[in-house]
């Protein structure tokens, strides 16, 4: 298993493999969550998958087995920044205007974490380990991007397996629910790791 954080810039390196998270995105948004969103060529897309964001793969010979979308808070594309202050402006209308306790910051130590997913044929004896992966990686990437901060609307069931993962967290807002699922937004506190 290998995960590997992906740009506009290296993805040549990668072969199919941005494809392969697209597809995979597709597979777990689409047609296992039957979520509205676009789609061209079997894989899922929006308006945040530009040059400023960053995409993580959880991967083994190829096969997507999990993967998550990073973006700056400080993005634009048009009349897009990114999702939760969109949200919060209300330019997307299937996700409350309210889902932040503030104003959605924007600030080059700040990201936003979105289209967070394990693939649903994953098996169960290592889905933890694709979790754990993704954990890792975001801690790498924060370094690496210099972040202190990430910003992510997750399943409420997060405080579950926040201290597992050993991330710092807290609510960033009410709990929502947006197609029958607990919906909050997380801040996640990475000032402590990126020495």
């Amino acid at each position: 298993m290998q995960t590997t954080t992906l740009s506009f810039e290296n993805m040549h390196n990668y072969g199919d493999l941005f494809a392969n998270l697209l597809r995979a995105r597709r597979q777990s948004f689409i047609v296992q969550n039957e979520w509205d969103l676009p789609e061209a060529m079997g894989m899922e897309y929006d308006q945040y998958d530009t040059p400023a964001s960053r995409w993580v793969a959880v991967h083994d010979f190829g096969k997507v087995l999990g993967g998550m979308r990073l973006t700056p808070t400080t993005a634009r594309c048009g009349i897009y920044s990114y999702m939760i202050r969109d949200a919060q402006k209300g330019l997307l209308p299937s996700i409350p205007e309210d889902l932040l306790d503030c104003e959605a910051p924007v600030a080059p130590h700040i990201w936003e974490v979105t289209r967070g997913f394990v693939a649903h044929d994953v098996p169960a004896n290592i889905r933890r380990s694709v979790h754990a992966q993704m954990v890792v990686q975001l801690s790498t990437a924060a370094r690496e991007f210099g972040a202190s901060q990430m910003l992510a609307l997750l399943p409420a069931n997060w405080t579950r397996w926040a201290r597992r993962c050993g991330l710092a967290m807290s609510a960033g807002g009410r709990v929502m629910v947006m197609d029958g699922i607990r919906y909050q937004v997380v801040s996640m506190d990475f000032s402590r790791r990126l020495h």
